[in-house]
């Protein structure tokens, strides 16, 4: 039963739009958050249901709490902080404030310590589990025994029974390209992280196939090493050497990215009017203290947060579990770095 809400009037929930929209609890989420699964049409109907509803996302938070704890874990092994924040921050805004409370827990990438936190989390009886890595790699599975759903973001499961959300590095690294080709830039060399990382590997391939699909080949081979500004500074050192016509650089992280743009600089390049450069992860604290303003590949990890969430919902509400690796967009964020700015 809907709650009432300010003057007793009672609150839709989404049972009532499905009711409204002629369709399932699962189908009627899926359309309200964007889902690809659901067909135009349907999707319009659970939208003009919801509107002559006055429904608001967080009707469904408020439906939820009925019978429940309440609560979901966010069980996480990003020992900095700089990939688990965001989601974080978007799994919040999806659960809405003050209507489902998150339990953090840093496993600081030891099995023993998760598998500590994953026991205390299912003691609190949370209604589900958001698994976050640090990076893109698959991780291990929790397993398929637990009592609640589990999303795993940004690091996938390793089995494919499990629901896992990872941003799409792939078409990263073809954006990056596809940017660069568009302001003219036909002599492009990629300089990214370690050999090891999935990211890495994914990026390189995007890269490689925008360029090829533009008859174009990468200057060089792909520079991998550490994540860090002395390589950049290093690499580009090196890649100028070798190959002092470069007009555009793809780095692997906003870290490489920055110190590219040192050594350009030591070298009397300009960037953006001699080569242009274009980093990855949009970290605004670097890229927005890089002179030029560094554009970058922004993974959309808020968004990530608020899709692991909505798969948490749909399990909750009995949806039929949306298995696999699921490659969200990432997008484009322009700035002097590949743009000259006036």
């Amino acid at each position: 039963m809907a709650r009432s809400g300010a003057g007793g009037q009672k609150a839709a929930t989404l049972n009532d739009v499905a009711r409204m929209a002629g369709v399932s609890l699962a189908t009627a989420s899926k359309a309200i958050n964007g889902r690809d699964q659901v067909a135009p049409a349907t999707r319009q109907r659970v939208i003009d249901a919801a509107e002559q509803l006055s429904f608001t996302p967080n009707s469904l938070a408020r439906s939820l709490i009925a019978g429940r704890t309440g609560t979901v874990g966010l069980l996480t092994s990003d020992l900095e902080g700089r990939f688990v924040i965001p989601i974080l921050m978007g799994a919040e805004d999806a659960f809405g404030a003050g209507q489902i409370n998150v339990f953090l827990c840093d496993a600081r990438g030891d099995t023993i310590r998760e598998q500590h936190h994953l026991k205390a989390l299912l003691n609190r009886r949370v209604d589900g589990i958001i698994v976050v890595g640090r990076q893109t790699d698959p991780r291990p599975s929790l397993g398929q025994g637990l009592p609640v759903p589990v999303v795993y973001a940004y690091a996938p499961s390793d089995d494919p029974a499990d629901v896992s959300v990872t941003p799409d590095n792939v078409a990263g690294g073809r954006l990056a390209v596809e940017h660069l080709l568009s302001t003219g830039r036909r002599r492009i060399a990629h300089i990214t992280g370690e050999p090891e990382y999935a990211a890495a590997q994914d990026r390189a391939i995007g890269v490689r196939a925008a360029l090829a699909e533009a008859g174009l080949e990468l200057v060089g081979d792909v520079m991998m090493s550490s994540w860090s500004e002395h390589w950049g500074r290093a690499a580009a050192g090196m890649l100028l050497a070798q190959h002092p016509d470069i007009d555009g650089i793809v780095a692997g992280s906003d870290q490489i990215a920055r110190g590219v743009i040192d050594t350009l600089r030591d070298l009397g390049k300009s960037v953006p009017e001699d080569v242009s450069v274009i980093g990855y992860d949009n970290w605004e604290v670097l890229a927005l203290n890089s002179r030029p303003e560094l554009t970058s590949i922004d993974a959309n990890l808020q968004q990530l947060g608020r899709t692991a969430a909505m798969r948490i919902f749909d399990a909750i509400d009995g949806g039929e579990p949306d298995r696999g690796v699921h490659h969200l967009p990432v997008r484009l964020v322009i700035r002097g770095s590949t743009i000259e700015r006036r």
